[in-house]
């Protein structure tokens, strides 16, 4: 694993964290941050952990050939 691949995951944790938590969030009715940022956080992060992981793999992937 490299450095890159190790930074890219992380930032994966992160943002499958607030996609998690937005729905958590979401579901309980009252968001403190409010339904529209909630909701737009939510739309964010999940392409982008999706994204990031693949630049983990991809990057893994490429080093290891």
């Amino acid at each position: 694993m490299t450095v890159k691949s190790g930074i890219c995951l992380a930032l994966c944790c992160i943002s499958a964290i607030a996609a998690v938590g937005s729905v958590f969030e979401l579901s309980s009715g009252q968001p403190e941050l409010g339904s529209t940022t909630t909701t737009l956080i939510l739309a964010i992060s999940i392409p982008v952990t999706m994204i990031l992981f693949w630049i983990a793999v991809q990057d893994t992937k490429a080093n290891q050939q």
